[in-house]
């Protein structure tokens, strides 16, 4: 898995962190967790300047659906 680094702001959680930097949230934390198993430590707002591992992240390709209408 391909990474990058990244250091939190003052006052930053990594919620904040993992948005601010791969503009994503949901799904993402936890993976982050996975790569950096310390960071849960250190409570919900990370130190300024705290180093964090974050994974890139890659599009997915998206399905197209057929869109059934109930009412026509």
């Amino acid at each position: 898995m391909a990474t990058l680094d990244a250091k939190a702001l003052q006052g930053e959680t990594l919620d904040a962190l993992v948005w601010r930097v791969l503009g994503a949230g949901s799904g993402v934390v936890e993976q982050v967790y996975a790569l950096n198993r310390d960071l849960a430590a250190l409570g919900p707002i990370l130190p300024e300047g705290t180093p964090v591992v974050l994974p890139v992240l890659v599009a997915e390709t998206v399905q197209q659906r057929d869109i059934i209408q109930l009412w026509e």
